[in-house]
């Protein structure tokens, strides 16, 4: 298979999760200046070089592969990651610039419809716009990560072998810290299908440790973070949705989806564009 060059604008890094095989993973996606969607999937983002670290809205240009493991077709390894190239990052309030990406092609609305698109294309990642958002919850988890893999972690680190083809600074790697809670929101579609979607943004993870790092309780925190992922974002911006399906449950799962970033739009510019 012949690799393919790409300007990638970056739109989701997910908070690291622990694994067996790759050790630590952030799930990254952005789109092309057509607004076509590219899974750039397995990344040890935490383990390269500050030069190479890219910032969500940040372009980036990459040499990708199709990965021949994944069905899913926006799913692309990237060919040696010290040959990313960071390029021009969108200011933050540049809203308009964004949307000139993020809206290129049309925005899903009918869950039902893309959950189908999903099993019968392989469509994996979407833009999706709810109708309606009724809440923004959270649950307990797990506070340690399993033993299992924390060891093998351990074990890769005092042998110095993990990723040494690509990773210099493995020696000063360690583990970012759990998310004690999980965070989703419950909203409804175009035909009134009421869900609730688990949210996996690494702007959650930040937030949580953020604002615990300076309130320095559990509670208030996380009554802050509904604040900005409800009060703010839904109340006073029109809220879009990054969806994405995870490899293990895509294709078969009732609703392989999750969110796995937001696209909090101010109204006034909302309103300029249409």
């Amino acid at each position: 298979m012949e690799f393919i060059t790409k300007n990638i604008l970056i739109l989701v890094k997910t908070y690291p999760s622990l694994s067996k095989k790759y050790k630590e993973l952030v799930c990254t996606a952005g789109m092309d200046e057509d607004g076509n969607w590219y899974r750039l999937y397995p990344i040890p983002f935490r383990m390269l070089t500050e030069d190479k670290r890219y910032e969500k809205y940040r372009w980036i240009n990459v040499k990708l592969l199709k990965n021949s493991e994944d069905c899913r077709v926006e799913s692309y390894k990237v060919i040696d990651y010290k040959n990313i190239k960071l390029l021009e990052k969108i200011d933050s309030n540049d809203w308009g610039r964004k949307s000139k990406v993020v809206l290129k092609q049309q925005e899903s609305l009918d869950l039902d419809e893309l959950i189908t698109r999903s099993k019968e294309q392989n469509i994996s990642l979407a833009v999706f716009k709810p109708t309606k958002i009724l809440d923004f919850i959270w649950e307990k988890d797990d506070r340690e990560y399993s033993k299992d893999k924390l060891d093998a972690i351990k074990a890769e680190k005092n042998q110095l072998n993990l990723f040494t083809d690509d990773v210099e600074n493995m020696e000063d790697f360690t583990v970012i810290p759990k998310l004690p809670y999980k965070f989703s929101y419950v909203f409804e579609d175009i035909k009134g299908k009421k869900s609730t979607l688990m949210i996996e943004d690494w702007e959650v993870g930040a937030a949580y440790w953020n604002f615990l790092k300076h309130y320095k309780n559990e509670e208030t925190t996380l009554n802050k973070i509904r604040e900005k992922f409800f009060d703010d974002f839904v109340k006073k911006k029109n809220l879009y949705f990054f969806l994405g399906t995870t490899k293990q449950y895509h294709g078969w799962a009732k609703n392989p989806f999750i969110i796995i970033g937001v696209f909090p739009l101010p109204l006034a510019v909302q309103n300029s564009l249409f």
